[in-house]
């Protein structure tokens, strides 16, 4: 089959867009580019001259493609090892679109993401694409198949379901200057030390997805989390190599063995104190962010 280059085009200018969508409807790089791939091979078989908009009709593509994948990937998730965690996306090249404002970083946070897990399909497209992409209540009826009346409760009881996430702008140096102290106090197993870098209920999760060896349940505690991640930047720095990159809209870690990505460490903060740790070290969600620092000419290094 012939493809038109206006149909390569066309698609090629919404990709950034659409990818953004499904990334924040299903918390996966690797699903949301199989949506893509799936909106594309629709998008060649359409008959053009029924599309009058051809943005509206790959948003309502591949929105519907997700609400659909979103059905299979809860029962996938009812039977995962361990904490389920979003996969990390290298962001400071604009691959989940601008994020130049707290709500826009927010919306990719892995903290929103794990609160949108709670949602049912329809409410999660229903935020996403009004908090995230600021589509009207009626387009949004439009993109997923409901009236305009439908549509805004959806996006009220998702409101309700994720009231209370925290959105705070990011102070680069700041981040940085704590992740150095961080890392120092880790790598010379100094338990009080990293205490002091806690908050009271600070909350480490592992994602290696009975793939590889992690805490299946979550670690409580400034004392606990702090022992906890002794042993764990111990292990670690044996093979790799922390880099410092921008994943979700904030700083966090990459723990780099040659061309290989062993796992990322995404750190949470509040008034200045570590609240939470979310390392991911399943390989499957490694694979998008690993081929994002691949493509990367040279790799910041993190002294401490």
């Amino acid at each position: 089959m012939t493809v038109l280059p206006e149909t390569v085009d066309e698609f090629q200018e919404q990709r950034g867009r659409l990818f953004g969508i499904a990334y924040r409807m299903l918390g996966t790089a690797t699903d949301a580019e199989d949506v893509l791939q799936d909106a594309w091979l629709r998008w060649q078989g359409v008959d053009r001259d029924r599309v009058t908009d051809p943005a509206a009709f790959l948003a309502r593509t591949v929105t519907n493609l997700c609400l659909t994948a979103l059905s299979s990937a809860r029962a996938r998730r009812e039977v995962y090892v361990g904490p389920w965690l979003p996969e990390p996306v290298l962001t400071a090249d604009g691959d989940l679109g601008p994020l130049d404002d707290v709500v826009l970083r927010e919306s990719v946070s892995f903290g929103l993401l794990a609160l949108l897990e709670r949602l049912a399909p329809a409410e999660r497209a229903a935020y996403v694409l009004r908090e995230a992409f600021a589509y009207s209540a009626r387009e949004v009826a439009e993109l997923i198949g409901t009236t305009e009346a439908n549509a805004r409760q959806l996006h009220a009881r998702a409101r309700r379901h994720v009231a209370g996430a925290p959105s705070r702008e990011v102070d680069p140096a700041q981040w940085q200057e704590l992740i150095a102290r961080f890392l120092l106090a880790a790598r010379n197993g100094d338990v009080a030390g990293l205490e002091a870098l806690f908050a009271e209920d600070v909350v480490s999760r592992a994602d290696g997805g009975g793939v590889i060896h992690a805490a299946r349940r979550p670690v409580r505690g400034r004392n606990d989390v702090a022992r906890y991640l002794v042993g764990l930047v111990h292990r670690f720095q044996m093979e790799s190599r922390p880099v410092l990159v921008e994943v979700n809209g904030v700083p966090a870690i990459a723990l780099v063995e040659g061309a290989r990505l062993r796992g990322v460490l995404v750190l949470h903060t509040d008034a200045g104190l570590l609240t939470g740790l979310d390392l991911v070290v399943n390989p499957e969600k490694l694979a998008f962010a690993e081929r994002q620092l691949s493509r990367m000419e040279e790799l910041p290094g993190l002294s401490g």
